[in-house]
């Protein structure tokens, strides 16, 4: 059976006080509608419309690469304008399509999936997500005949006080039979206090025209309320991140505090790891066994490899091997590959390196565009000087290579195996393995010469507090 989708993104959502289109703000690092596609993916859904109207070219950059097509809904006319606008790509094809808010980023794919179940088992040609809230809700009413079939669904504007009694509420979620669905769509007029086509007409239309309508019923309406001012939003973060944390925990990962621990949707992390306050996992990082991260550490499209230790660092797009440690207040970026068994301590920085079996960089150093072999030692205060205010330069450095303290290595440059290179020099030329590079000024010492630096210093004082 074939499953098609298609998103209402249209809406400009000015409640959020932004000049940002609502669906892309996000909900733990990813945009709301991205995670609205994402679900339908898990379906197995074979092609997804997103409806845009909006700033639709900002919304089409940002989901370029998420392979869904787009309509565009030029004028903002309703719910059911917004998907009529999909029926170049959809009208007339066999099979169920759903169709969701782009601004319910908490929606899974188990609920969706019980819908399409209800539709089917009960042989359906439409299906509403309906919930049961509070009479002073204002959302619309489904409406039934003296059989318990829907007959209409009547928005809150449009309802009499004796329908505003009915609990049943719609959901804004829908699936239907497609080629029965583009039919009744085009019988939808705009005769309501809104003067929008509703798409919520349907009910009334798909059952004049004989075909069986009827609804599913979910328990948990934060799945499908809409995220429309920045309230909704930061609670819609709030419960995502506790639904993400409790699956981490379940899975055998131990979060010391799942209220300050946010991890992202796509996250992966193995058992028995220990992910301590205020940190920050996102992207599609994957974190392995028995690691120890934190606290106060970020991680960003990551792999980290088992019995990782990792404390107030910042890492991203990089490979981290197993045995590793890092931090405190390290930073990793741009394709670093980190192998075993290395030490990177305070304050190191790396860019594009990639650092050797038993290495070790202890603190205070700069190491970009690098190959660094094993067992080398980096001293304190090293730079590898990769730059020329135009092009960047690589730096090799040799297995079992010694590099002094305060050292500059100006690419491009090679420190060949064994290598030692003095404290405080500033290296231009290759060195051989197993040479001793010095390249600082020899120490000369004046003899009492102190002395007339200070009278220098006092003669300037002076002068000047006049």
């Amino acid at each position: 059976m074939n499953m098609y989708a298609i998103i209402l993104a249209a809406g400009k959502g000015t409640r959020m006080k932004s000049d940002m289109p609502k669906v892309l703000h996000e909900v733990l690092y990813k945009p709301m509608v991205v995670h609205v596609i994402d679900e339908l993916k898990k379906l197995g859904v074979s092609e997804i419309v997103t409806v845009i109207g909006h700033q639709a070219e900002r919304v089409k950059e940002v989901l370029s690469n998420e392979g869904v097509a787009f309509a565009l809904q030029e004028e903002q006319l309703g719910t059911g304008h917004a998907v009529l606008q999909a029926s170049s790509l959809l009208e007339g094809k066999e099979g169920l399509t759903l169709v969701l808010n782009g601004d319910a980023p908490l929606i899974r794919k188990e609920t969706l999936q019980a819908m399409i179940d209800t539709h089917l088992n009960e042989h359906h040609q439409a299906t509403m997500m309906s919930v049961r809230l509070p009479l002073d809700t204002p959302f619309g009413r489904f409406i039934r005949d003296d059989n318990g079939d829907v007959v209409d669904i009547r928005e809150y504007k449009d309802a009499s006080e004796k329908e505003r009694q009915i609990d049943e509420m719609n959901a804004g979620e829908y699936c239907f039979d497609n080629k029965y669905l583009f039919e009744a769509l085009r019988k939808i007029t705009n005769d309501n206090a809104q003067h929008e086509y509703y798409i919520t007409d349907l009910a009334k239309i798909m059952k004049g025209m004989g075909l069986k309508v009827g609804t599913h019923v979910i328990e948990d309406f934060d799945e499908v309320g809409g995220v429309n001012d920045r309230v909704a939003l930061a609670q819609a973060n709030d419960i995502l991140r506790e639904r993400i944390n409790k699956q981490h925990l379940l899975n055998g990962v131990g979060i010391l505090d799942t209220h300050n621990t946010y991890i992202g949707p796509d996250v992966e992390i193995g058992e028995e790891t220990i992910i301590e306050p205020g940190c920050i996992l996102k992207g599609h990082t994957k974190i392995g066994k028995r690691c120890h991260i934190g606290p106060y550490t970020e991680l960003t499209d990551t792999v980290i490899k088992d019995d990782v230790e990792i404390k107030y660092s910042v890492i991203s797009d990089s490979v981290v091997e197993k045995g590793t440690d890092i931090g405190p207040f390290a930073r990793l970026r741009n394709g670093c590959h980190i192998l075993e068994g290395v030490h990177i301590g305070n304050f190191v920085e790396m860019k594009k390196t990639e650092f050797g079996i038993g290495s070790k960089a202890a603190h205070l150093s700069y190491i970009g565009d690098a190959v660094v072999g094993k067992d080398v030692n980096i001293g304190c205060g090293t730079i590898t000087c990769n730059y020329d205010g135009a092009n960047k330069f690589q730096t090799i450095i040799k297995d079992k290579a010694f590099i002094g303290c305060n050292s500059n290595l100006v690419a491009p440059v090679t420190v060949e195996e064994n290598a030692f290179v003095g404290a405080g020099s500033t290296v231009t030329k290759d060195v051989p393995g197993d040479a001793f590079a010095i390249a600082r000024a020899r120490q000369v010492n004046k003899e009492g010469y102190a002395l007339v630096l200070e009278e220098k210093r006092n003669a300037i004082k002076k002068a000047k507090n006049k």
